[in-house]
């Protein structure tokens, strides 16, 4: 997707070129080689502990700190322009090296490298600007200044990122941009204004000791804050799974797997519980009628009927094809098989609008239930009940259909 870019990364890329060639080229001495050295050491094993995110439009955010203004209003354009290409190429070699790199990597690294550049170096000449007018503001100026820049450059990224996104259909609308900009933290960019500005001030002053030290603290924290937010996106994966795993796709409720787990943490608890089988009546002529199409309808609506009925405890699952079962807790018998009969009533009394033949339709259907109430203890075990509550339905359906065949057992 990226291809379709190629020319507005090359306008970038050459951008940084063309500011290269009119800058200053830095003093190739022993300050400027320990710096790149610092730099290019800690950028790199910070890459892989970068946070990268994404927004609802599938677009990957970057939440990593960046040191490249630093590095500029250190160095220049031309010093940083040395920076970013060790760095991003080293990068590009780890992920071709790690199997990692996406199929365009080589465009990633162009236009890294010529983004990087060309926004740092407008940065470079504001602070040359507008530098004497903030150092005239006390205490703050300078991290005034620091943090403006940051805006600036952020701003300027988040703007040719758009252009790109727009290119290859990633972004579409005007709110989509906006959403995406938004995806810019003010605390992130403050974060990055003060990490960047203590390590200018720490090159000025050669402290290699604190400049050392900045990017081991800022190493330990990423490394660490990497760790958590990787812990929980495998529990948000892990959890995502299981709820695919237990949950039925086409009702969206608890499907037959999650049904045997329940039971395999009621059976032995001693509590009362009304198993009810629950069948929707002549299902099969529906779907002859009509299609399987309205038939999914059919079960969607009956689904979200009995869902309706239920309280907090209750469980429902869909056991079969248009067959669910409920599990009542917290109830009588005469208030289990009151219920039951109140479903079957509003069933009865509800019609399914479906699409059919390029127009709306509705449908009226039954159902009929089959409950087993029973204390879960001993040798009464929830699937003994289910068995009997499903002998119930049946007799319910051999009864004329469209009725409630209740019984209340005990400890067998």
């Amino acid at each position: 997707m990226l291809l379709r870019a190629r020319p507005m990364i090359f306008a970038v890329f050459s951008a940084s070129i063309a500011v290269v060639f009119v800058s200053k080229p830095p003093f190739f001495d022993r300050t400027y080689v320990i710096a790149l050295l610092f730099y290019w050491l800690f950028s790199s094993l910070y890459s892989h502990l970068r946070v990268i995110d994404k927004t609802k439009n599938n677009i990957p955010v970057d939440y990593g700190i960046n040191y490249s203004l630093s590095f500029c209003l250190f160095a220049g354009p031309f010093g940083l322009f040395i920076f970013e290409a060790l760095f991003r190429l080293t990068e590009h070699i780890a992920k071709k090296y790690l199997k990692t790199a996406e199929p365009d990597e080589w465009l990633h690294t162009l236009y890294n490298i010529g983004s990087f550049v060309t926004f740092n170096s407008l940065a470079f000449a504001l602070y040359d600007l507008l530098g004497p007018l903030f150092q005239s503001i006390p205490f703050i100026g300078f991290w005034l200044l620091l943090f403006l820049l940051v805006i600036v450059v952020s701003f300027l990224t988040d703007c040719c990122l758009i252009i790109i996104f727009y290119i290859t259909g990633d972004i579409q609308t005007q709110r989509e941009a906006l959403d995406f900009i938004k995806t810019r933290s003010w605390m992130d960019m403050g974060k990055t204004a003060l990490t960047n500005g203590l390590l200018f001030l720490f090159l000025q002053e050669q402290r290699w000791d604190m400049l050392l030290s900045l990017f081991l603290l800022n190493y330990f924290v990423s490394r660490s804050f990497f760790s958590k937010s990787q812990s929980i996106q495998h529990k948000l994966e892990r959890d995502h799974f299981e709820k695919m795993a237990y949950t039925d796709f086409l009702t969206g409720i608890h499907n037959r797997a999650y049904m045997d787990q329940t039971i395999a943490k009621l059976n032995g608890s001693g509590e009362w519980i009304g198993v009810v089988v629950a069948d929707i009546d002549n299902f099969k002529t529906i779907n002859d009628t009509y299609n399987h199409a309205v038939g999914d309808e059919v079960i969607r609506h009956f689904a979200s009927t009995l869902k309706q009925f239920l309280k907090e405890g209750d469980f429902l699952f869909r056991s079969g094809g248009e067959e669910f079962t409920m599990f009542l807790r917290n109830r009588t018998f005469e208030e289990s098989v009151r219920l039951v009969e109140e479903i079957r009533e509003a069933v009865r009394r509800s019609t399914v609008l479906v699409d059919y033949m390029a127009a709306k339709r509705p449908i009226a259907y039954t159902s009929s239930f089959g409950l087993y109430f029973c204390q879960a203890e001993g040798t009464m075990s929830i699937e003994k009940a289910y068995i009997y509550a499903d002998h119930l339905l049946l007799r319910s359906k051999e009864s004329g259909k469209n009725k409630v065949s209740a019984q209340c057992g005990g400890v067998a």
